[in-house]
Formats: structure tokens, C-alpha cells, sequence
């Protein structure tokens, strides 16, 4: 495996607040500045969603990953993710992200271990791991 790899993305801006984000091969998507801000417009994708997104985003692929190498077996996973912006020292930051992942599993003895492994992909999210934000992760196993 390679230790370096590119991402490229392209933003196109449309009208009032509103762009469209695009990359190879992938949908494009509307973006805009969130409506807490002036002018900014309610029912698209912000830079403070995306941001948020990210990080939830790698949990679960990182988790999936360290599931699969450790042969744990689990029926399904989903995972919430609240991001905190707030103003700190006299600039806007994206302090924290709350990340709130529900694995279920078939057996009550697979719940230790999954908690174990969403901690691991919690400590290896590159994602998270290149961000200066607090990551809080309140993991559910349930059966």
C-alpha cells in the first residue's frame, strides 16, 4: 500500500451563497454557507456539516475495516455526529464533534469486544487524527 495518495475536489459558485462541489467520479453536491450565518441559506451541505460528517464518516469505515481484520461479527451499525461551533478566542472554530455510533450484535458476548474495536477505529480515524477538534465518542453495542 502507498503511504501517499490525492484527493482532488472542484467548487463551482452559482448564485447568492450556493456552490456546487464536485470530484472525479463522484456526484456532484450543493453547497452553501448554513443559515446561522448572514445570508446564509437553510437546506444545504455546509463546511460545518461536511467537516462533521468526515469524522463520522471515517469512524465507520475505519470501523468496518477493524471489524472485518478481526473477524467480529455485528448486524448493523449507524452512527450520529453532532459538531460544536463556537467562538473562541475572538474566531469561529469547529470545537468538538460528538460521535455517537450503535453497533448491534447477536450475541451478548460480542459486546466487550466491539466496544474495544469502535475505540480502536475511534484512536486510528485518520480523519479524526488530522483534526485539532475534541472528539467525544459515546459508543452503544447493543444486542
Amino acid at each position: 500500500m502507498e503511504n501517499e495518495f490525492i484527493y482532488n475536489t472542484s467548487i463551482i459558485w452559482e448564485n447568492d451563497r450556493i456552490g456546487e462541489i464536485s470530484g472525479p467520479g463522484l456526484p456532484n453536491v450543493k453547497v452553501a454557507t448554513p443559515p446561522e450565518f448572514p445570508e446564509g441559506i437553510a437546506g444545504y451541505w455546509s463546511p460545518e456539516h461536511m467537516f462533521t460528517a468526515s469524522a463520522n464518516i471515517c469512524l465507520m469505515t475505519t470501523f468496518l475495516a477493524i471489524a472485518k481484520n478481526s473477524s467480529f461479527n455485528f448486524f448493523a451499525y449507524s452512527s450520529d455526529a453532532e459538531g460544536k461551533l463556537e467562538k473562541i478566542d475572538g474566531r469561529f472554530m469547529m470545537s468538538e464533534i460528538t460521535l455517537k455510533p450503535v453497533i448491534k450484535v447477536k450475541s451478548e458476548s460480542d459486546i466487550e469486544k466491539g466496544i474495544r474495536l469502535i475505540e480502536k477505529a475511534e484512536h486510528n480515524c485518520l480523519i479524526s487524527n488530522s483534526m485539532k477538534t475534541k472528539i467525544i465518542l459515546i459508543p452503544e453495542v447493543t444486542i
